[in-house]
């Protein structure tokens, strides 16, 4: 079996709640635009664009989204930690022999950026794509299993054929997950390392 397991990157492997609230934070004081930040990152998940448009004109977007894009690095990076058990659920795939990718909505050279900064070591990144748009990412690299925190991340899974392992670590509480057709459901990620073990134990040779 040639393992692969897709990760979703905010709220499944980084909290990166405290950095995008400093990111939107400083936006809102150089725009002269008042944003929600709390309540901005009770929403994280969905692309960058869909949060902006509750408080800019959608003509004004693609500019202030480039923008965030641009200070991101400043704000976000250093504040924003690694949920607990990801290094570790990362590993554990490659310690079976397999592939672990990350498959996220969020910027590509921000998302490595986080990695980098938290050691967290994938073997690839890819990086723009939302909900079922993921499942062309998984669907390249051969990946039997997607895990993330959002009901987005269990449509691109399934868009992908793939085995759909939710963590209830984001914005999406667990009958909400699972009503959205997860498959797996675990506490967090420190669980994934023994569910990956018997997963791979019980496929065929």
């Amino acid at each position: 079996m040639n393992l692969t397991v897709g990760f979703d990157l905010d709220m499944t492997l980084i909290d990166s709640r405290p950095g995008i609230k400093a990111t939107y934070q400083a936006l809102s004081a150089e725009t002269g635009t008042y944003i929600d930040a709390d309540a901005a990152v009770t929403r994280l998940g969905p692309p960058l664009d869909q949060e902006l448009a509750h408080w800019f004109p959608q003509a004004e977007i693609p500019a202030v989204a480039d923008r965030y894009r641009e200070i991101y690095p400043t704000y976000a990076i250093g504040p924003t930690p690694a949920m607990p058990g990801a290094r570790e659920a990362v590993e554990a795939v490659q310690g079976l022999g397999g592939r672990a990718i990350v498959v996220t909505a969020k910027h590509e050279p921000n998302a490595r950026l986080h990695l980098t900064h938290l050691g967290i070591e994938p073997d690839a990144v890819i990086g723009w794509l939302w909900a079922e748009a993921k499942a062309g990412a998984l669907r390249e690299y051969g990946a039997q299993v997607y895990v993330g925190d959002h009901v987005g991340d269990v449509r691109g899974a399934q868009a992908a054929g793939a085995l759909s392992v939710v963590v209830p670590t984001g914005p999406c509480p667990e009958p909400e997950l699972r009503a959205a057709g997860a498959d797996v459901v675990l506490a967090d990620l420190t669980a994934l390392p023994q569910w990956l073990a018997q997963y791979v134990a019980a496929q065929p040779v």
